[in-house]
């Protein structure tokens, strides 16, 4: 695996991650899928649909947004922002999952489940089953139902019922287990996952339909400055709005691709969710990637002001990425985080999901170690709304 290699899948692997090591009941689920998946690869009117979509229902293109204002607090440095905020919906989750639900009618499939932290994805997930005429069940843990109550009502609205997880913490890894669980025991369903985490073929599948952010902002990025961002910064969790973002760069070696953790309230146990820094190889959720694990293996607790980004593992691509030293991977801590969002909507009007806020964390820190005129590209991967009742408790607003 090399530096351009990386990211990058062969088969069922990212160099030493990824795979599909799942129960063997949904063993012949997945095989399915990847071969669906694979006819649907070459079949040009599928690929027309997915952009007739896009551009029709979702409003791609996004925006390129520079942010003047917010450049001045960075010594130089030019900041960019992508909009995936802008999106119907109001994230980049809709991108991924109109692909799925696309893929899930070719084979006939009658209801969808999905799992959901920050509720975006369930959100995105609702909408196209509401589209498509399909039912959907969307699992989420219970806090997550209480901080992220907006969503909830959204998904209610769209008709899909949500499923509020009691197990465990009560957040993005216990949905996920809801959801597998729910798999095993009815195999007619569809598993829409909503980042590039899973087992074959879900982070492959998940990264083709996400690389529209990065491909649309290589293009536009050309056309309005005649050259490529000197960094792309992007937040990451599971990792699919930074794979996204980071996939059309990963061959231009000029091009840094930095991608943001939430370290939380600091790097010690249960008080962060940054599996890249802290975490070791491991299988989880039915594939191999770093795991933040207890000492007798066991996933460990995480800890996020971010409901999006509590996840103890990352996406198999982003594992290949730091291996290599393509990527490079640094964290944000809830403070960061929040002056990073007190201060987009200060000085440029814009309302960022407190996920995407950390990846702007991200850049104002990069942005210390650039030159006047620097290119710094951010994946502002949704908007604020859903978190306007945890900002509003934490009075950092007054």
């Amino acid at each position: 695996m090399t530096t351009r290699t990386a990211g990058f899948p062969e088969g069922k692997m990212y160099g030493n991650f990824g795979g599909m090591y799942v129960p063997k009941e949904l063993e012949p689920i997945m095989t399915e899928i990847a071969a669906e998946y694979e006819k649907c690869k070459a079949d040009p009117t599928f690929k027309e649909e997915y952009l007739r979509l896009m551009k029709e229902y979702v409003g791609r293109p996004s925006a390129l947004t520079e942010c003047g204002n917010l450049s001045k607090e960075t010594g130089g440095a030019r900041i960019f922002l992508k909009r995936e905020d802008l999106n119907h919906t109001g994230a980049h989750k809709i991108n991924n999952c109109i692909g799925q639900a696309l893929l899930a009618r070719r084979m006939g499939k009658k209801k969808i489940i999905a799992e959901t932290g920050a509720g975006m994805h369930g959100v995105a997930a609702a909408t196209v089953a509401a589209l498509m005429g399909m039912e959907c069940d969307i699992y989420m843990g219970a806090v997550d139902v209480a901080r992220q109550a907006p969503n909830v009502l959204r998904m209610k609205a769209l008709g899909a019922r949500v499923v509020s997880v009691e197990a465990g913490q009560k957040t993005l890894k216990e949905a996920v287990d809801a959801a597998l669980g729910a798999l095993c025991e009815d195999t007619s369903l569809f598993y829409l996952i909503g980042s590039a985490v899973g087992p074959h073929p879900y982070p492959a599948m998940v990264q083709d339909f996400q690389r529209i952010i990065g491909d649309e902002a290589r293009a536009q990025m050309l056309e309005r400055e005649g050259r490529l961002p000197d960094a792309v910064v992007a937040c990451v969790g599971g990792g699919s709005n930074a794979i996204g973002a980071f996939t059309a760069f990963i061959n231009d070696k000029g091009v840094r691709l930095i991608g943001v953790e939430p370290s939380g309230r600091g790097l010690t146990y249960g008080n962060h969710a940054a599996s890249l820094t802290m975490g070791r190889p491991g299988v989880l959720h039915g594939f191999k990637s770093y795991v933040l694990t207890k000492d007798d293996g066991e996933p460990a607790e995480v800890y996020s002001i971010a409901a999006g980004l509590d996840y103890p593992s990352v996406g198999p691509a982003h594992a290949a990425l730091k291996e290599s030293g393509r990527g490079e991977y640094i964290g944000a801590s809830d403070a960061e985080a929040l002056d990073a969002f007190k201060l987009l909507c200060r000085t440029e009007g814009i309302i960022p999901a407190l996920e995407s806020s950390h990846a702007l964390a991200g850049a104002l820190k990069a942005a210390k170690t650039m030159k006047a005129g620097d290119i710094i590209l951010v994946n502002l991967s949704g908007r604020g709304d859903k978190d306007m009742e945890t900002i509003a408790k934490l009075g950092i607003l007054d």
